[in-house]
């Protein structure tokens, strides 16, 4: 049993990144090179001190995750470009390079897709038997996922209340993912929009996104995993597929190890982005566990059906989609219809003081001139040419290997 933790004790951060081809930004399904060059044999984990590598569901994706739960997160942009530049001094001789953002702009899934062939990859291939692996929302998707702790059911309860509320809004602080095969897609997050349905198959996998109002062990076993298990059992013909696993969720449980993992937020051009984001969403969230922005019985009677809306329309708006729930906004002490982007300005004002100054460069850039997916668009100015569309993306791979901003 993994050791438990109280809340916001330590935390777990993972980011993803596509391999691709120096020159023509084609994804290179050769993550087991990369990790068999590192390692000198083939391994799913490489242990690279206080960050680790690892292999995900198709063969152009690595993550690096923090190696165990940290205490300390404003060292991490530093840790995290460090290894960044590494990965990348070992692409090089393969002629590759590591590309940010939530979805790559060129990519056709139905010719470009290869799973990962190796360790578990009995799992993944009844994923692809069940659902069909190869498309956008299965093998062209990077996220950042947050893990953040809890010790017993009281504290879950707190936890649960606060990541719920906050899930409508993270695609306006973090969108990332609005070009596909060469179009604008018309959505900010599209990596969201294909998330929502790329398990219809099984709807109880991926619910509304937004998790159920439950706030125990016992009810999130039966309201959320007992559903899952029943659902599947059908196709789990091997019987090696896991409830933790299948939970699809925007914000999972997960009592093997006491954490609540947040699956929203898309990756962005940097650790220094990255980072900061998810430094601004934990001291968001502690306002609402303290409960000083609203008493944790409010927090808690919101349903998933009433909370979805406004995460649907900032899917498709990014920061400019506009909420108009007035009782949702009270939460946050706000008492007008607002954009999505308003209200994270209201919040960054309130945790501000808690956050780190090394932070503040990067939110400001996101406050001040949109999520990276608008950013990405300006600079685009209309010109959907693979050519501009290559030159734009290859800027944001220079931003991630100098762990800088994108100005658009």
């Amino acid at each position: 049993m993994a050791k438990k933790y109280h809340l916001f004790e330590v935390y777990g951060i993972e980011l993803e990144y596509m391999l691709t081809d120096s020159r023509s930004l084609k994804v290179a399904p050769i993550v087991d090179l990369l990790l068999t060059r590192k390692n000198g044999k083939l391994t799913s984990d490489v242990d690279n001190g206080e960050i680790a590598w690892s292999n995900e569901l198709v063969a152009h994706v690595i993550e690096l995750k923090t190696n165990g739960p940290t205490k300390k997160l404003d060292n991490l942009p530093a840790l995290f470009h460090k290894n960044i530049k590494e990965i990348n001094t070992i692409l090089k001789s393969l002629n590759s390079q590591l590309v940010p953002t939530a979805a790559h702009p060129l990519m056709n899934p139905l010719t470009d897709t290869l799973l990962w062939k190796h360790s578990y990859s009995d799992v993944y291939a009844l994923y692809n038997k069940i659902f069909d692996c190869k498309g956008h929302g299965w093998s062209n998707v990077q996220s950042t996922h947050l893990n953040l702790p809890f010790f017993d059911d009281e504290e879950f309860e707190k936890l649960h209340a606060a990541v719920r509320i906050i899930l409508p809004l993270i695609p306006g602080l973090c969108a990332s993912s609005p070009i596909l095969e060469g179009k604008n897609t018309g959505f900010k997050d599209t990596r969201l929009e294909y998330y929502k349905t790329n398990q219809k198959e099984i709807p109880e996998m991926a619910g509304m996104i937004i998790p159920e109002n439950v706030f125990s062990k016992k009810d999130y076993y039966s309201t959320i995993f007992d559903p899952i298990n029943k659902a599947i059992k059908p196709f789990d013909t091997e019987h090696i597929l896991e409830h933790h696993f299948l939970n699809s969720r925007g914000a999972i449980a997960r009592f093997d190890r006491s954490a609540i993992e947040i699956r929203l937020i898309d990756i962005q051009e940097s650790p220094k982005a990255d980072i900061a984001i998810c430094v601004f969403i934990i001291e968001v969230l502690k306002l609402l566990v303290n409960g000083n922005l609203a008493p944790i019985s409010d927090q808690k009677k919101w349903t998933n059906a009433a909370l979805f809306p406004i995460l649907n329309n900032a899917i498709k708006e990014g920061e400019t989609s506009m909420v108009s729930n007035l009782e949702y906004l009270s939460l946050f002490g706000i008492s007008e219809k607002v954009t999505v982007s308003t209200i994270w300005i209201h919040l960054y004002a309130l945790a501000k003081p808690n956050i780190n100054p090394s932070h503040y460069e990067a939110l400001e850039c996101i406050l001040q001139n949109g999520t990276l997916a608008t950013r990405i668009i300006n600079a685009l100015n209309s010109d959907f040419s693979e050519k501009n569309i290559l030159a734009v993306y290859q800027k944001l791979a220079a931003c991630l290997e100098f762990n800088s901003l994108f100005k658009g």
